[in-house]
């Protein structure tokens, strides 16, 4: 379960083509798409007598159905004194109805449910799903379930249980850096009494105040079938939604009808400023204005203009400050949409030894401009075909967060319109660049509000205490509304299929170029996009014996210019196809990938082409860079997670050894500092090169048309010199006991606990085995230790375990963020859980054997409904030396196993020989970590040293300094 901080639900590009139109009955059926966004969601609509509000978009690419239904209330309608109900309620629905009391979550780990959560954010909640085709009717009876039959099953336990939750989420996001900002944001943009004056996660004080019939009565006055929306969308039609629908949701009655609050922009009539410290490793700066709410066209034009400010990575501010004047390390500008007033956003992350005054003042030189100028023609275009792509590569998913549920949720929530994307996209499609300085002069002048976080202490941010809360009226519901008699008989359960539909995965079609790379292609025809991925040899095991770091810093250099473009060039032909390009590594290779409008296939394939066959290595470019690359790892070691992450591969693997890195691939900042051109000019040459490279190619094209661009483009790509050969993995000695390792994080609210060893590598004949074992174990939400320490205990957020693949022996980790106090405790259960499975005290039964099979192999078929999927199960395959019936092989594998076979596998883990790292505030752990007598006991810095070896090399440094 999530939580929205920020307002806004979608990423950047969606939320630009969900701006929201003025209100207007929607037609029964939709009208033919914007011609400018090339994709439509076409839709038909329904309204039960209740006032449940049916929305059903037919896609037959894959078997299964997107159940996804939006409340119309969030944190804005909490009276004061009651902050944080909204959330708390999204948690309490996910922990069982009267019919179906225990976890939400595990009917539909039986029958493969996919891009399942909720959310809330300050103006709606959510809750979504996707399922098998045959299990719509289980999704339907859970959903009804809890809008109709909640109220019994909240008991004085379960309260107290997910207050408890929420609030280990509460302090798991104030624990990051940065974590306060969106508190303080709140309270300086709205005045107290605004809706969106406090955050969504509400105040400790509110939650712990909240009764038993607070809570109820909240349910009472906003979860009825009037104030909801259902949206059904994948292998479904109007039909049978219609009767379905009225089956399950036909007999709850309407609740009140609540009042919305009133638009309130909360236009601010003068400039304000503030700081705060944080423990962060460098400054930032927010400048954020108050602008229309997001039924207005002045939205999506502002969206356009954030585009051209800031948004992009040819951007005016990206331009200015990042390649010109080299000042921050990241910047970026847009419209974070809501209900009651947005924000416009300009966020800058500042170089060490800048003064933010400086950044402060660009921003202002470069908006002043941009208003006074208006921005070119250029720009605008190619603004409108970046959110353009946006779009249509987020609408391929029908579920999940920004699918097109999504969408048609939204729009109808907050217009009454479930087509008002089009009207958004229309807008944008013929925005001019007068229209966007003149909304940019009418809402981004006088009224910001500027927040300037710097390094420092953390201070806890103050909760106010709690109050009565004010009154919750609630009016009779219309008489308007009706319900139909049921004929559901919810005693007997809730309804699981007996049939699901067989696994589909595309046939692959290969071929190979002139110079002998393979190309692998699986066609996809739902949206107008093709992408492509190059997987290449190398990655982090090609720095063992040279500097951390090489390989992932030079497969990102390569988009950096290449061919006739510098970098700025580089980017701005991308935006200008819609094309998206990047480059990266990972333990065991390399790859470079390319999202393509088809469009615009060939002259992308040009610039993916110069990508991979000529980037510039420039060196004002490498400079640049390394600088941000270095505050990239100073970022790492603030977070408590990606901290713990950087260290515990030496720890495991032991030093020298090619995976004795951090899990990042990201390096050092001495190995970074210290790389020269030519290092990866020659990591370029071995490593990125034709030989034994495969290209997968997945999307709307064939291989008659494919092949021939592809030859064209890379056919006569030849490498420079003798390709390198494989990098051998050595074997890694088993450890004879355990060790725990602490990393101070001063002030920390939480502690973040790893556990873990190593196991036998992706490919292992008891691969599956394994995976099994590690699921019951901490790999789904059921799973044990997820169970114990949030639902049980309540003591984390969550808690977890995996392990990631590579050709070597793999690392297999545990963790769980804890609050403090719980930090032995919590060691503790972990500790005693791991032993107890691993050991064969308390081994996998046959129904959590039989659970995971079901989630497993009844996921599959909508495992694989986008394009992205299909490239990563195909990719894994290149990777890993799989054969290409693997999907099938697999899940006959999965059919085949035994308690006894996954309890073996379990085996692998030595409950007696773990390594430990955890992250908290020293003061607080480390007496009652060391009292736990796991075996011995070190501080460690974040660079994984000793701290007293840390401190006499600082020493040393010091005085070599002084002479």
């Amino acid at each position: 379960m999530s939580v929205s901080f920020q307002k806004g639900a979608l990423a950047l590009a969606l939320s630009t083509a969900l701006g929201m139109a003025a209100f207007a009955p929607a037609p029964a059926m939709a009208q033919a798409a914007s011609a400018e966004a090339g994709v439509d969601i076409p839709y038909e609509e329904f309204t039960l007598p209740n006032g449940l509000r049916v929305i059903v978009h037919t896609d037959r690419k894959a078997p299964i159905v997107a159940v996804n239904v939006w409340y119309h209330v969030g944190s804005k309608d909490e009276p004061r004194g009651r902050t944080g109900f909204a959330h708390l309620f999204e948690h309490l629905m996910f922990n069982g109805s009267e019919n179906n009391p225990g976890e939400y979550f595990a009917p539909f780990e039986l029958v493969g449910a996919t891009d399942m959560n909720g959310t809330t954010n300050t103006d709606r909640t959510n809750y979504f799903q996707n399922v098998p085709t045959t299990a719509l009717d289980t999704a339907l009876w859970m959903e009804s379930d809890r809008m109709g039959h909640m109220l019994g099953a909240i008991d004085q336990a379960t309260l107290d249980e997910q207050r408890g939750v929420v609030q280990n989420e509460k302090r798991q996001g104030e624990n990051q850096p940065y974590g306060q900002v969106w508190t303080k944001l709140n309270q300086a943009l709205y005045p107290e009494g605004h809706p969106y004056h406090h955050s969504v996660i509400g105040s400790m004080a509110d939650l712990n105040a909240a009764s038993l019939e607070d809570v109820k009565n909240w349910f009472r006055a906003w979860y009825g079938p009037n104030n909801a929306v259902l949206v059904l969308a994948g292998d479904i039609d109007v039909e049978t939604a219609k009767q379905k629908v009225a089956k399950y949701f036909g007999h709850i009655p309407a609740g009140p009808d609540m009042a919305q609050p009133e638009v309130d922009v909360a236009v601010r009539p003068a400039d304000t400023r503030e700081t705060m410290e944080d423990r962060v490793p460098q400054p930032r700066v927010y400048r954020v204005w108050n602008v229309p709410e997001s039924s207005t066209a002045d939205t999506d034009r502002l969206q356009v203009l954030g585009h051209v400010l800031g948004g992009s990575d040819t951007s005016r501010l990206e331009k200015r400050l990042v390649h010109g004047e080299k000042l921050v390390d990241s910047v970026s500008a847009g419209v974070s949409e809501s209900q009651l007033g947005s924000n416009f956003l300009v966020v800058a992350t500042i170089k060490e030894g800048v003064e933010p005054e400086r950044v402060e003042k660009i921003i202002d030189e470069e908006l002043a401009r941009l208003l006074a100028e208006g921005p070119t023609a250029e720009e605008v275009a190619q603004a409108k075909t970046m959110v353009r792509a946006g779009f249509i590569r987020g609408v391929e998913r029908i579920g999940g967060f920004g699918g097109k549920a999504d969408v048609l949720a939204s729009c109808e929530i907050f217009t009454g319109d479930p087509g008002c994307f089009r009207e958004s996209l229309d807008t944008i499609a013929s925005v001019t660049p007068d229209q966007l300085q003149a909304v940019g002069r009418k809402w981004l002048g006088d009224g910001d509000h500027t927040l300037v976080v710097l390094p420092g202490e953390r201070t806890a941010l103050p909760e106010e205490p709690a109050v009565d809360p004010t009154p919750l009226p609630l009016p009779e519901a219309n008489p308007k509304y009706t319900t139909t008699e049921s004929t559901v008989d919810r005693s007997t359960g809730v309804p699981l299929p007996d049939e699901f539909p067989e696994l589909k995965f595309p046939e692959l079609q290969r071929a190979a170029l002139s110079n002998g790379t393979e190309v692998v292609l699986a066609e996809r025809h739902a949206v107008p996009v093709v992408q492509l991925r190059l997987l290449l040899d190398g990655g982090f095991k090609a720095d063992v014996g040279g500097k951390l770091g090489t390989s992932s810093f030079a497969m990102g250099m390569l988009d950096e210019g290449a061919g006739q473009y510098d970098a700025l060039g580089f980017a701005a032909r991308a935006e200008s196809l819609g094309a998206s390009l990047g480059a990266g590594a990972s333990l065991d290779g390399g790859s470079a990938s390319l999202s393509a409008l088809k469009e615009n296939l060939d002259p992308s394939l040009a610039l993916f082409a110069d990508m991979l066959r000529e980037p510039r290595f420039e060196q004002d470019e490498i400079e640049r860079v390394k600088a941000t690359w270095i505050a990239g790892i100073k970022q790492e070691k603030a977070r408590p997670n990606s901290s713990a992450l950087r260290v515990l591969p030496p720890l495991l693997y032991g030093e020298g050894h090619p995976y004795a890195i951090p899990f990042s691939g990201s390096g050092t900042e001495d190995s970074i500092q210290s790389l020269q051109r030519d290092e990866l000019l020659a990591y370029h040459q071995a490593w990125v090169r034709p030989e034994n490279a495969t290209l997968v190619v997945v999307g709307d094209t064939t291989m008659d048309e494919i092949l021939p661009l592809l030859e064209k483009h890379l056919g006569d790509w030849k490498g420079e010199g003798e390709p390198r050969t494989g990098i051998a993995v050595p074997k890694v000695a088993a450890a004879d006991d355990s060790r725990v390792y602490l990393i101070d994080q001063p002030g920390a609210v939480q502690a973040n606990i790893f556990l873990g060893q190593l196991v036998p590598p992706t490919g292992s004949p008891d691969e599956t085995e394994f995976e099994f074992a590690n699921t019951v174990l901490g790999g789904q939400f059921s799973s044990r230790l997820n169970m114990n320490l949030r639902e049980d205990k309540h003591w984390a957020y969550g808690s977890y375990s995996f392990a990631s693949d590579a050709k070597g022996e793999r690392p297999w980790l545990a963790f769980a963020p804890v609050q403090i106090d719980k930090t032995a405790e919590s060691m503790a259960e972990l500790q005693r859980e791991v032993s107890e499975y691993a050991t064969g005290k308390a081994p996998p039964t046959a129904e959590e054997i039989e659970k995971v099979k079901s989630t497993e192999i009844r996921s599959l078929p909508g495992a694989y409904e986008t394009s992205s999927a299909v490239m990563g199960t195909i990719a894994g395959m290149v990777r890993y030396d799989r054969p290409d019936s693997y999907v099938f092989d697999r899940k006959a594998e999965i059919e085949a196993l035994t308690p006894a076979q996954v309890a073996e596998a379990a085996a692998a883990i030595n409950p007696d020989a773990l390594t430990w790292v955890v992250v908290g505030d020293l003061g607080q752990i480390e007496v009652p970590v060391r009292a736990l007598d796991f075996g011995p006991v070190q501080v460690l810095d974040a660079d994984g040293k000793p701290v007293a070896e840390a401190a006499a090399e600082a020493g040393a440094t010091e005085a070599a300094g002084a002479q």
